[in-house]
């Protein structure tokens, strides 16, 4: 089953026209916060969606270290980071 994290978010539009989102992961084992960068806007709903996929795309990359099937690994995303809290 999986495991549903709450999410809070903050944004911020930058200069650039980019918008900047900030947000943390409230998990009593593994909290987290991070930063993702969007070049247009999203509602709210569609931004923690996509933050909840690239938390899964991580923890599935993490998860297959399986040396008979290796896999290639998955390409970071340059404007996704993540960090323990």
């Amino acid at each position: 089953m999986e495991k549903l994290e709450k999410i809070n978010i903050t944004t911020k539009n930058l200069a650039s026209g980019n918008c900047q989102v900030k947000f943390v992961v409230e998990d009593d084992q593994d909290p987290r916060y991070g930063y993702l960068l969007m070049t247009e806007p999203k509602p709210v709903g569609e931004i923690i969606l996509e933050i909840q996929r690239k938390l899964e795309n991580r923890r599935m990359a993490e998860r297959n270290i399986n040396p008979l099937f290796p896999v290639a690994p998955a390409q970071e995303d340059p404007n996704f980071y993540l960090f323990s809290a």
